[in-house]
């Protein structure tokens, strides 16, 4: 079942990708980032929307991220984190106060170093979204632990992190060509009056963005990039810089050497446009110094500002950040990097309101994995599900969705122990392609279309499982 529908999504995908580059033929690097060529959208869009994926290399510690706080849950907490957990008094300005209480008094406060997203979250512009992770099955702690890999097949290559980053992405393990952000982006691209930069990445490439046609354009926190010989002196010599200009440029007669041309001249001149556009706009959100997440938020806050003279209706950007994997050092050095997360994040929303769009962007958490409650002495081992954050206008924030899990590390068939596969590695109560759709609904997806985005999500809609997770408006 899971392996025929994955075989379908990736044939498919590889035969679209497989003539995308045998018209690119050898060119140059960047023309795999330009040659995206529109075909149908499955929505005419009137108005302004964008993803915003922020992902966060290395797997996330969650729990000590958004912590247990009631007394009940955070004792627990404590006596299995023991020398990692954080302390309670370290806590009490970090509560989080959803509009509708949780379930058995249960509270949840964030790290000390967000107090930005916690502000966000208690002014009703951020929500957590419990749990989730990649499932290609609903499944209980008992089909994990068996053997009938026929109807509860697991998501490949869990705990390892190239993989998990792929799955998490495209669906796929490393070496997926395919992400579900491109194929949104597929969808929107004949919507936009240029669908070279409905796919944006500014934290390198990320298959997240790539779709069947939606291929990804990449630019630096600094703008667009250009291509070297063309843009500056080569070899000292104006002259070689100008011959080499004219030569990648100029129709060919040969089909491959003129697609060559043609992709450079067509990068040429995004390259120009998007620093066009970029200077005719203006950003005066202050965004901290020395934060490269901030950075490349601020980057793309840049370039939503510059939507109409991009001439995009929908876009999906990609923005990143590492270090993350702390199996040792995790009291000293996760403190720096949820705090560069907050304050980005937060800058960004600040932006989109200044900008005036802030109902329309919406951007979401993702990482590798969650990693163990327990503790292996300085840090947290590999896991699988996680909490993560969802922020904007139009999100229904001031909320918690999904299951809380249980605070525990048993191996017994007491319920508190159903929802962790060893070591309080969580098993994900929600599933990435339900986070996926909830968003891609809201860009304006539609539900028949939704399948050939995520292909696992044919296996999820039930009561526990609901394809719309409802924490957008």
């Amino acid at each position: 079942m899971y392996f025929q529908d994955l075989q379908k999504y990736s044939r498919r995908a590889f035969l679209r990708r497989s003539g995308q580059l045998a018209l690119t033929g050898s060119a140059l690097p960047v023309a795999l980032n330009l040659a995206a060529i529109g075909e149908a959208a499955a929505f005419n869009a009137t108005d302004y929307k964008a993803l915003v994926c922020v992902f966060m290399y290395g797997g996330n510690d969650y729990a000590n991220t958004v912590v247990p706080y009631d007394d009940a849950n955070y004792n627990a907490y404590q006596n299995i984190r023991s020398n990692i957990a954080l302390s309670k008094a370290s806590l009490s300005s970090m509560i989080l106060q959803p509009n509708t209480p949780l379930a058995g008094g249960r509270q949840y406060a964030l790290h000390p170093a967000m107090p930005a997203m916690a502000g966000l979250f208690n002014s009703g512009k951020a929500a957590v979204q419990m749990n989730v992770g990649p499932l290609v099955v609903p499944l209980t702690r008992v089909q994990y632990a068996g053997s009938n890999r026929t109807l509860y097949p697991l998501p490949p290559q869990l705990f390892s992190h190239n993989d998990q980053q792929s799955v998490w992405q495209s669906s796929s393990p490393e070496g997926s060509t395919v992400g579900w952000g491109g194929n949104i982006g597929d969808l929107a691209l004949s919507g936009n009056g240029s669908s070279l930069f409905t796919c944006i990445s500014v934290s390198g490439n990320a298959v997240y963005l790539s779709g069947d046609n939606a291929l990804q354009y990449q630019v630096s926190t600094g703008g667009a990039v250009g291509i070297s010989g063309i843009k500056g002196i080569v070899y000292g010599s104006s002259a070689v810089q100008n011959a080499l200009a004219t030569i990648s440029q100029q129709p060919r007669s040969h089909i491959l050497e003129n697609i060559y041309t043609t992709t450079t001249a067509r990068s040429v001149g995004a390259e120009s446009l998007v620093t066009s556009a970029l200077a005719g706009v203006s950003v005066g959100t202050s965004f901290t110094a020395g934060n490269p997440l901030a950075d490349q938020l601020k980057m793309v806050a840049r370039l939503i500002a510059a939507r109409t003279a991009l001439g995009t209706k929908r876009q999906v950007f990609f923005v990143s950040i590492g270090g993350f994997d702390l199996h040792d050092n995790l009291l000293p050095q996760h403190p720096a990097l949820l705090g560069r997360v907050s304050d980005a994040m937060a800058s960004f929303y600040n932006a989109t309101v200044e900008l005036g769009v802030a109902d329309k962007v919406t951007a979401f958490t993702a990482s590798d994995f969650g990693r163990t409650l327990t503790s292996n002495g300085d840090g947290s081992d590999h896991g699988w599900g996680s909490h993560h954050f969802v922020v904007g206008g139009a999100v229904k924030g001031k909320a918690f969705y999904g299951k809380p899990p249980p605070i525990s590390v048993g191996n017994t068939a007491a319920p508190e122990d159903q929802w962790h596969v060893g070591q309080g590695r969580l098993l994900p109560s929600t599933s990435v392609d339900q986070y996926a759709a909830t968003l891609a609904k809201w860009f304006g997806v539609g539900p028949t279309e939704l399948a050939g985005i995520l292909p696992n999500l044919n296996h999820f809609g039930s009561a526990d499982y609901p394809i719309d997770l409802g924490f957008m408006a």
